[in-house]
């Protein structure tokens, strides 16, 4: 089965059953890095799509990735690429690598064991919300106020 009809556990299915599972050669120049060589990687969950975590990879980390099947980063603090899971247990099997459309962001879709936040937490992103005032928030504060300074007024009289 191919196409994007097929679901994350077909697809999860298709790539244990393939019988040559090693990708075609993927040509990084055509993606752009940072003055670093990094490019920065968003991990989002095959089952769920939750987005798990943002890591930051090379051209080395994208071929190890690809070709292991096992998602590989670049730690900026410890200048040392990182196989995810190798001391954890939380490992990250590459699932599919896809590229934003201006070749400046990773998409990886991983099967994820464990928690993939170095906290211990599912995603890197859990319980660290910033509160936002969307213009139908404001709308809708704005109507109530009015509407409680009417009833005010109208009890006054």
């Amino acid at each position: 089965m191919s196409g994007s009809s097929e679901t994350p556990a077909e697809i999860r299915a298709d790539r244990d059953q393939a019988v040559d599972s090693s990708p075609s050669v993927f040509d990084v120049s055509a993606l752009k890095f940072n003055a670093d060589g990094l490019i920065p990687a968003v991990v989002q969950d095959v089952d769920s799509l939750q987005v798990l975590m943002l890591g930051w990879m090379d051209a080395e980390a994208i071929r190890r990735s690809a070709t292991t099947g096992r998602a590989t980063y670049w730690s900026r603090s410890r200048q040392e690429y990182w196989r995810k899971g190798d001391t954890s247990g939380h490992i990250q099997e590459v699932v599919a690598m896809n590229y934003d459309c201006d070749a400046d962001t990773i998409l990886l879709t991983v099967a994820q064991t464990g928690a993939a936040c170095h906290t211990g937490s599912r995603s890197c992103f859990d319980d660290r919300s910033i509160p936002v005032a969307t213009p139908s928030r404001q709308a809708n504060t704005a109507a109530a106020e009015t509407s409680r300074a009417y009833e005010t007024e109208a009890g006054e009289k």
